[in-house]
């Protein structure tokens, strides 16, 4: 079965083509690695809660916009393997974040209920 690693990230509004170059080099690699999907999702209707909500979850400010992103494994075993190698990456790991990486949420996540058209 699959496994989801799923993001959240506030990240500066005016930085938003960075961003996405930043995501196109770094989801290549995850790709080229063993991802079978990627997905980076710029905020477009993310209402403010009356208790939480996504730009409260990170801490976002005025100016920043909330990205939710996942990637599709193929098993988390694949997922640990790859994180592991990438995590000891010092190229990788020096490559500029376009967001605030303390503020990003993050975790992994087994389907349970998968539909699809």
């Amino acid at each position: 079965m699959s496994y989801i690693d799923g993001f959240v990230i506030p990240v500066s509004s005016g930085d938003k083509a960075r961003f996405i170059e930043h995501a196109r080099r770094m989801d290549q690699i995850f790709i080229d690695k063993g991802a079978l999907r990627v997905i980076e999702a710029w905020g477009d209707d993310v209402p403010a809660g009356k208790v939480t909500d996504f730009a409260r979850a990170v801490q976002a400010s005025d100016g920043e916009t909330v990205a939710f992103s996942w990637i599709e494994w193929p098993d988390k075993a694949t997922r640990d393997t790859v994180m592991a190698e990438l995590e000891n990456d010092p190229a990788l790991m020096a490559e500029p974040m376009p967001f605030d990486g303390k503020r990003m949420i993050f975790g992994g996540f087994v389907p349970v209920v998968a539909l699809e058209r």
